[in-house]
């Protein structure tokens, strides 16, 4: 009896440890890096609310976001493996593809589009301009270092024969957040920024002097597209933020999330087709996050080559690619 007791209390050890181990393998997680920017930009703000909506909406997923400079650094990260997928503005975005600046092409490849970004100023409601040729030799904060804004705002000062570092006292933040602070005390004339939702327009906006957005104008615009043809015409819808009656229109670019070369085809499925299984609910988190949309990445994307091969199979699927 003791032989058989010894027996049966083996063969129970070892279910259970079978029983252990196949839990492990169950709650076993993917860990993805996410790189984000400074703190107090949008794309903290995109980023953190990114990784909670994709954590519950796959238990095994965890995607970590983190602080980085921005744009501008999370491209090298890519490139290197030493972030899987990493938050880039348009402009950023468009030099890496292109090879722009002395750079080869880039391999990194797009994930998703996460929303397009109307480039504008923001100055006090009380302030004295109330156009772009007005902040001529002003101070100006054009965003953080490393970020992709003030790459934007190059490119659409450029397109009016104006130049960010000579026409302009140009302030470069350490944090993005700083630049809200700036304008309300005096010490920036206005911000630049991008996009609806952005945290840096709404704390001017709602702040006791209130705001007033300054945006190129219809000939301005046509003038900026001539020259720089990547940029496309974008409206900022009325309401987007505190006491913004009118629709706003402008130039910009659409923002992705890019992904590593060397990111497995089948985490990058993965990935898209739990991002957009959850589209509703990611909407209903952070409004900017209702265009990141499966349809808008096919639209935004410059070619369906740059889409992530994983990330195609799912559109394919779901018949969003033929």
């Amino acid at each position: 009896m003791k032989l058989a007791h010894v027996v049966c209390a083996g063969v129970l050890l070892l279910a259970a440890n079978a029983a252990a181990e196949e839990g492990d393998k169950a709650i076993q997680k993917t860990t993805i890096s996410l790189g984000t920017a400074t703190p107090g930009g949008g794309f903290p703000l995109y980023g953190n609310a990114f990784a909670e909506v994709m954590n519950a909406a796959d238990p095994a997923l965890a995607i970590e976001p983190r602080n980085t400079k921005g744009s501008n650094e999370n491209i090298p990260l890519l490139e290197s493996g030493q972030l899987d997928i990493g938050l880039v503005a348009g402009e950023p975005s468009y030099e890496a593809f292109m090879g722009l600046g002395g750079r080869p092409k880039t391999k990194l490849k797009i994930l998703t589009a996460m929303y397009s970004s109307p480039g504008m100023f923001v100055v006090r409601a009380d302030s004295p301009y109330k156009t772009v040729r007005d902040l001529v030799g002003q101070p100006v904060a054009f965003g953080a270092k490393g970020s992709g804004l003030p790459i934007l705002s190059r490119y659409m000062l450029d397109g009016l024969g104006l130049k960010q570092d000579e026409d302009f006292k140009s302030i470069y933040l350490d944090r993005a957040g700083d630049g809200p602070t700036m304008v309300q005390d005096g010490r920036a004339a206005a911000l630049w920024g991008a996009g609806i939702g952005w945290p840096g327009f709404d704390a001017v906006a709602a702040s006791p002097a209130g705001a007033r957005f300054i945006a190129p104008d219809a000939s301005e615009i046509a003038r900026i597209r001539a020259k720089h043809t990547f940029l496309k015409p974008l409206t900022v819808p009325a309401g987007s933020y505190p006491g913004q009656s009118a629709a706003i229109d402008s130039v910009g670019s659409w923002s992705y999330i890019l992904v590593r070369e060397s990111l497995p085809d089948d985490v990058a499925y993965r990935l898209a087709k739990t991002l957009h299984g959850a589209e509703a609910t990611f909407c209903q988190k952070l409004p900017q996050a209702c265009e990141t949309t499966a349809a808008n990445t096919v639209a935004a994307a410059p070619s369906q080559e740059l889409i992530h091969s994983g990330v195609l199979r799912y559109l394919r699927e779901i018949g969003i690619v033929k």
